[in-house]
């Protein structure tokens, strides 16, 4: 019998793996790689990028990891909020000034005007309801940043706004993979005081990309780690706990005294048949939203514009952002190497479009928008590859806050890990994957405890 079975290979499962791996555990991954919606892959100095591309520093989760696992993180270098809209791109200035330095029409300015100092009101009411209380613990800080403007979309929020002023405010509310009248209004302002206080959260880069975080944790769990094991059902007996998968066609399962169960709402919801009816329609109730992303890989020979950006928003465009990956390179270099590695992001109603057509038209798509965004890059491409993610990232829709309680109480031997679980997305997996394998580790140590007082054989010590 294992001391823990983790189900699921991104991040938050593979946090969960590192915690726990001087214990007698197994990591099961439906995929052939870990890492989920985390992807990258090295090409020469540079990374192909897909998911996940900026993460918390400062005293994160997100950061303990990296610190423990070994991997380098420097902050992101140069700018990391651009625009590009009808013609003009900006990438140097305050972000709150960009929409007053972008053409268009009075009436479209004034809309703009007027909802974005709405929206400033309310970043200053965010910054304090964030700000965390002495005393408190993580579970009631996350509580309360669910509950705030969580009664009405942030669609009902703004209002109706000019066509211009309303593409200014998407790219920053669709981030999550929700439109504006999926997204509760507490969560777009959120996104707001992120993009608005840059350098205050998610602010580094992994060196050598994402994936090297993720493949190290890999590489270090070793045999641990079962790929393409696809898990069909999870059920507690009194002791244990019994997961039935399949692996290369055939049937298998492993006994455990713990699972950590850091797979999507979806799966979660699907699998693990006999957790209280309560969280399991609670996760019945978390929502999805898709989004396409694409990588490029480029071979020019001089210094560009984009260089010193990381992040250029594109409204009106296929996608909702461009993003700079070779910044980080480019950055922190005296003389300017060869080529650029650029990621695409379309989310919500933007991926839904795209997701109709195959992946040559997808490239073809972006690349037509990307020669407006950066006029040349396109003829400069030797590499483009589109991943698709239809369920691509939980979002915080109106009414979400009053699952919470339940999601995060623990019952029985399954133990709940996942970014639907909070609102900070990589650092809530990593946080809630080591959460839960924290959890595990103390209810063995109990256990064994309670053992050896009653006399009884003792369970094996981890390795």
């Amino acid at each position: 019998m294992k001391d823990v079975v983790i189900v699921g290979g991104g991040i938050a499962g593979l946090a969960a793996g590192w915690r726990l791996r001087h214990w007698d555990t197994l990591l099961l991954e439906s995929e052939g790689r870990v890492g989920g919606r985390i992807r990258s892959e090295r090409r020469g100095p540079y990374w192909l990028n897909w998911g996940g591309h900026v993460y918390a520093g400062g005293n994160s989760a997100t950061s303990w990891l990296l610190d423990s696992t070994g991997v380098d993180s420097v902050p992101v270098p140069g700018s990391l909020a651009g625009l590009s809209m009808n013609g003009r791109l900006l990438l140097k200035g305050r972000v709150e000034t960009y929409p007053l330095r972008i053409p268009m029409a009075t009436s479209a300015r004034v809309g703009m005007v007027r909802a974005g100092a709405k929206v400033a009101v309310h970043v200053a009411r965010y910054a304090r309801i964030v700000q965390r209380r002495k005393g408190e613990t993580a579970a009631q800080h996350q509580q309360r940043i669910y509950d705030f403007m969580n009664d009405r979309s942030f669609q009902d929020f703004i209002g109706e706004l000019p066509e211009d002023a309303e593409a200014l405010f998407k790219p920053t509310v669709t981030r999550s993979s929700a439109d504006m009248d999926q997204l509760a209004a507490g969560a777009g302002v959120g996104y707001f005081s992120l993009v608005w206080n840059i350098g205050g959260g998610l602010s580094q880069s992994i060196v050598g990309g994402p994936s090297t975080l993720t493949e190290s944790i890999a590489a270090a769990l070793s045999d641990r780690v079962r790929l393409g094991a696809v898990v069909d059902e999870v059920v507690q007996k009194k002791d244990s706990v019994v997961v039935r998968y399949r692996q290369d066609g055939v049937a298998q399962e492993v006994e455990a005294r713990y699972v950590v169960l850091a797979t999507p709402a979806t799966v979660s919801h699907r699998i693990a048949v006999d957790l209280d009816k309560d969280v399991r329609e609670a996760l019945s109730k978390i929502v999805y939203g898709p989004y396409v992303s694409a990588a490029f890989l480029s071979d020019e020979t001089g210094r560009q514009v984009w260089d010193d950006a990381y992040g250029i928003a594109t409204p009106k465009r296929s996608f909702n952002i461009a993003l700079n990956m070779s910044n980080v390179v480019h950055g922190y270099e005296r003389e300017r190497r060869p080529g650029s590695s650029l990621m695409v992001f379309s989310p919500g109603s933007l991926a839904r479009e795209l997701l109709e057509h195959d992946d040559e038209e997808i490239r073809r798509i972006y690349l037509d928008d990307l020669d407006q965004v950066l006029p040349g890059f396109p003829a400069h491409v030797v590499e483009a590859e589109v991943q698709r993610w239809p369920t691509g990232a939980p979002y915080c829709f109106p009414g979400r806050g009053r699952l919470q309680p339940t999601l995060t109480r623990r019952s029985g031997r399954v133990l709940l890990a996942g970014d639907y679980l909070g609102t900070l997305y990589t650092e809530t997996a990593i946080q809630t994957g080591l959460s839960a394998a924290q959890e595990a580790r103390s209810l063995l140590a109990t256990e064994r405890q309670t053992t050896v007082r009653h006399g009884l054989t003792p369970v094996p010590a981890a390795s």
